[in-house]
């Protein structure tokens, strides 16, 4: 190769490195974020799935009659992944099973006092752990919260599988439209 040459780059990227990457920033970001999550979720013997259906089931069980689907849908947490955490948590006496009340098929989703309990005294350490990580934004959270349900938003608009309720969202009140590609499409 001739000086004159330029080298090729390693990847047929059209960003100059991973550092200008908003996926790869994310991504690393995220997965900072989530080892402080579960080093504060530790002494609660809650795994991070763990704590975001409980802490779910704990805050809209309090306001209606959940089902393992329905907590999938307002979690964000994938139907597979739910249903195994459902499990553990149901075997560590944190929620349980019942009859549902108007589906005879389903099964209603409830928390224990015990879940309670520990629900509520984790948000804490989840809370306190997300104000420490997201200190230097301290003055851009408000905007930082907005990014982030935009994003959520985004994706759920792009998507035909269930997505977390955005804030400020009845998601009651979210239906079936239909997007661009002629799929149907959650709100």
């Amino acid at each position: 190769m001739s000086k004159k040459d330029k080298p090729s780059p390693p990847l047929p990227s059209r960003l100059p490195g991973p550092g200008t990457s908003p996926g790869f920033l994310l991504w690393k970001v995220s997965n900072a974020w989530q080892r402080r999550q579960r080093a504060a979720l530790e002494p609660f013997g809650l795994t991070h799935s763990q704590f975001v259906l409980l802490a779910t089931a704990t805050w809209f069980g309090a306001s209606e009659t959940l089902t393992q689907t329905r907590l999938a849908e307002l979690s964000g947490v994938d139907p597979m992944t739910t249903s195994q955490v459902v499990r553990a948590l149901e075997a560590a006496r944190l929620i349980e099973r019942r009859s549902h009340p108007d589906d005879p098929r389903a099964k209603a989703i409830l928390v224990t006092e015990a879940g309670r309990l520990k629900a509520s005294r984790a948000v804490v350490a989840v809370e306190d752990t997300d104000a420490d990580f997201f200190a230097p934004l301290a003055a851009s959270s408000a905007q930082l919260v907005k990014i982030f349900d935009l994003l959520v938003r985004a994706e759920a608009n792009r998507s035909d599988v269930g997505s977390a309720p955005h804030s400020g969202d009845d998601p009651t009140k979210r239906g079936n439209t239909q997007g661009k590609s002629g799929r149907r499409r959650r709100q």
